[in-house]
């Protein structure tokens, strides 16, 4: 049996640990550049859209680890729909979860369903989204959920 040299062990525990504390710092670094350069136009585009149609929509950025899209029922300031793209905690990769949170009536609590967002896809891909397909994923997720809530009994 070959023998171990401890030392090493605690010098490649080290540099590990220094590593992965690297990439976490990139990470929220990479989520700060998503945000401000693909995820804030976006928003401002589509809630633009949507004012000229009685729809008012909103967007926040919830620390520095999540960023919401917001759309209100028609013609209310009461939110509908949300749509939070969420950097978990301890993340070493650009990897986000979507969150779509969703409810029928003004005084329904929210449905939430959590999902990978845009899954398969490597950060420098996501870093280069298009703000369309953050807005066309959001709009198909909207419209289903509002011909679901249209066409479903009770």
């Amino acid at each position: 049996m070959k023998e171990r040299d401890w030392k090493q062990e605690i010098r490649d525990h080290i540099e590990n640990v220094r590593i992965i504390e690297k990439c976490r710092v990139e990470t929220l670094g990479h989520f700060e550049q998503f945000c401000e350069f693909i995820a804030e136009p976006a928003a401002e585009d589509l809630a633009g859209e949507l004012a000229e149609h009685g729809i008012r929509a909103g967007h926040r950025k919830v620390k520095a680890r999540e960023f919401a899209f917001t759309l209100c029922f028609p013609g209310t300031k009461d939110e509908q729909f949300r749509y939070r793209l969420v950097l978990p905690p301890n993340s070493v990769e650009l990897k986000l979860d979507l969150v779509v949170e969703t409810r029928r009536t003004r005084r329904a609590d929210f449905v939430s369903k959590t999902e990978s967002f845009m899954p398969g896809l490597k950060t420098e891909e996501i870093l280069k989204l298009d703000k369309s397909e953050i807005i066309l994923d959001l709009l198909d997720r909207y419209k289903r959920f509002i011909y679901e809530t249209m066409t479903t009994p009770g």
